[in-house]
């Protein structure tokens, strides 16, 4: 079956022409984006996707491009012509099209482009089971990470330097030697002293969809835990690592740079956390 895409008002088969040239997503990068998991045919943290979305436009200047209950119903028709069951629905609004120069005039309209994909419902279970590697990079991004920008050039480069070293993510390190975050994931440990540890949200980070929901859990649980930043060193001194993303919410993480972490396979907590998130979205 064909894939289909809502582009810019029109449910169309996603290899056909739709997006117009002088679209300033295209041209500026001038746009943000989110990334939705669906499940069981299910939109999982649908509303704090689209405050966060809210909150992304807002900070460029940008209006909605229509109400939320419009967008609602866009994402689940999106949903439902696909026919996906476990995937991602993956949103974008540019600023709109213009003729190519830097300043904009605030009367554009937003375009917005709609797509879902589904992925192997055994995926989550095999990442649980097995765990992932990651390498460090430098954080060469902007300045306002906290903003789901679609300018995604130096996460598309930390990825591919994991890819290049046959991983599957990569943790980037600041100027100072902490951990920010991963290239599309929010990095976690347990430390040394058995404390549980991610870095706080500020503009130096995307507050993740996931890691909202298992600050929550991490209250519910009594857990030890901080909102503290982190080093490389730390990490590679842990007792568990892993990472977060509405993708597949937990991602254990049993090596960095080629060093094994803890027993060097997925953690206790890593899975307790899993398993809460999982009784949040039941």
């Amino acid at each position: 079956m064909s894939r289909i895409a809502y582009i810019d008002g029109v449910y169309q088969p996603l290899n056909m022409p739709g997006i117009l040239v002088e679209d300033r997503g295209y041209q500026f990068a001038d746009g943000v984006y989110e990334v939705c998991a669906i499940r069981g045919g299910k939109l999982l943290d649908e509303a704090r996707h689209l405050d966060r979305l809210d909150y992304s436009l807002a900070a460029l200047d940008m209006p909605p491009p229509m109400s939320r209950a419009a967008l609602q119903q866009v994402m689940r028709e999106t949903v439902r012509r696909n026919r996906v069951r476990d995937g991602i629905l993956y949103m974008q609004v540019s600023r709109g099209v213009a003729p190519r120069e830097h300043m904009f005039n605030p009367d554009l309209k937003p375009v917005l482009v709609i797509t879902a994909r589904p992925i192997a419902a055994d995926r989550r279970a095999q990442i649980m089971k097995k765990g992932i590697s990651v390498v460090s990079v430098p954080d060469q991004r902007w300045a306002r990470c906290d903003i789901k920008s679609i300018s995604l050039l130096p996460n598309v480069l930390a990825r591919q330097s994991a890819r290049n070293a046959k991983v599957q993510e990569a943790w980037q390190i600041d100027g100072q030697g902490m951990v920010t975050e991963g290239a599309a994931t929010n990095a976690w440990i347990v430390d040394a002293k058995g404390v549980l540890r991610t870095r706080p949200a500020s503009h130096e980070i995307l507050n993740g969809i996931v890691r909202q929901v298992l600050l929550d859990c991490v209250a519910d649980l009594g857990m030890k835990f901080e909102e503290k930043p982190f080093s490389l060193k730390e990490a590679l001194a842990a007792k568990e690592c892993f990472s977060t993303a509405s993708t597949m919410s937990v991602f254990p993480v049993i090596e960095i740079d080629g060093q094994k972490i803890g027993a060097g396979k997925p953690g206790e907590v890593a899975k307790m956390l899993s398993d809460a998130y999982d009784a949040v979205e039941a």
